[in-house]
């Protein structure tokens, strides 16, 4: 972890990922089924990732999808904010860590985002 790191208050960050998900194309935030976003300070099994999508992706799921636990979008804050320099940064990540898992949640692949530059 960077010693300067920006500092952020836990609402300013949750408040700039509910932005992000703003930002999501009305059909594509209509479709999402099942799935809440959250935020936690950091992964413990692997402190850098940036965010994680656990779940069942729409593309995957069967007739017999059904009575369970939504899907989860979490975003690291303290991940991302040891990697930005200032609250544009943050803006930026965010809203590319949202996007990246948003992506997960309908099917997308790790090798198909970064072609499309969403890594």
């Amino acid at each position: 972890m960077q010693a300067d790191r920006i500092g952020m208050s836990r609402l300013r960050f949750e408040e700039l990922v509910g932005e992000a998900l703003d930002t999501i194309p009305r059909e594509l935030a209509d479709a999402m089924d099942n799935v809440v976003v959250l935020v936690d300070d950091r992964n413990l099994d692997d402190p850098q990732l940036l965010g994680l999508y656990e779940g069942v992706a729409l593309t995957e799921r069967t007739s017999d999808y059904g009575g369970v636990l939504p899907d989860r979008i979490t975003l690291y804050r303290e991940a991302i904010l040891d990697i930005c320099d200032d609250e544009d940064d943050v803006v930026r990540e965010v809203a590319v860590t949202v996007v990246h898992e948003v992506a997960h949640h309908f099917g997308v692949d790790e090798d198909t985002l970064h072609e499309l530059g969403w890594g």
